[in-house]
């Protein structure tokens, strides 16, 4: 059996095709899901989604990308989290890629992710681009290693993943690594010790080759899943094996079903 540990379920790519999605999950040996939160008017459609499936989780946050939204507060996030459905905190960090100029409101709204982990005693969901240095600094200065968490969808270098992974933190792999141009990634899912690797989809987005340009669904996990095995030379059944066993032990309130 396959988690899928990020995906977006409630976007209108997916959820309009629910039992198509559903299905391509049980084919594919995809025992269950994360959906993950980005921002908080979304948040209800989320938790509904959760709510309806016993192997759809939830998690409750808001992206590093969204300006000009309702800003979450530490007192909010641990209310909302207070749901048997939700998981985890997040997603939540920082993105220098798509943003530009002061950008301190983005450290803010991360350090409040942090803080209402620490709270509710539920993981954090850590998204980082172009801004690896600044995440590990608030990550440390914050204390995340309290709570744990994932560095998800994971793009960075070696050097990064083995920060994360000393902070207790697991390194999720998506689509991209099936991509001929992510040499570097490759290797850094070869390095990175099994029993710290998660895999995702990041669905609908970052469809793995073969599907690379259509839309992204949890059953595809599992194209992610088998390039991994082929880079580290395994058996596929050890990576379903391992990641899923280290999924239910970063999210412990998350109960798999038979």
């Amino acid at each position: 059996m396959l988690v899928d540990s990020h995906c977006h379920l409630n976007f209108p790519e997916l959820v309009q095709n629910m039992g198509q999605v559903l299905e391509g999950m049980q084919s594919n040996q995809v025992g269950h899901a994360l959906c993950v939160s980005v921002t908080l008017d979304k948040f209800p459609e989320v938790l509904a989604i959760a709510e309806q499936y016993p192997n759809i989780y939830a998690s409750v946050g808001v992206h590093p990308d969204y300006e000009d939204i309702e800003e979450p507060t530490v007192d909010g996030l641990v209310s909302l989290a207070d749901h048997a459905r939700v998981v985890a905190i997040g997603e939540t960090g920082l993105d220098y890629f798509r943003l530009t100029g002061d950008l301190e409101w983005q450290r803010a709204r991360f350090r409040t992710h942090i803080r209402a982990a620490k709270a509710t005693g539920k993981p954090l969901i850590i998204h980082t681009r172009n801004a690896a240095e600044d995440t590990l600094r608030i990550m440390q200065e914050e204390g995340a290693a309290e709570v744990g968490g994932v560095m998800h969808c994971f793009t960075e270098s070696w050097e990064v993943a083995q920060a994360a992974i000393a902070m207790g933190f697991y390194v999720s792999f998506s689509g991209i690594v099936t991509f001929k141009n992510a040499q570097a990634l490759k290797e850094v899912a070869q390095k990175v010790p099994l029993d710290h690797m998660l895999v995702e989809t990041d669905s609908p987005y970052l469809a793995p080759i073969p599907f690379r340009g259509k839309t992204n669904q949890p059953a595809y996990v599992r194209h992610v899943a088998e390039e991994i095995a082929r880079l580290r030379d395994v058996p596929l059944q050890h990576i379903m094996t391992a990641t899923t066993e280290n999924f239910f032990n970063l999210f412990k309130h998350a109960q798999p079903c038979n």
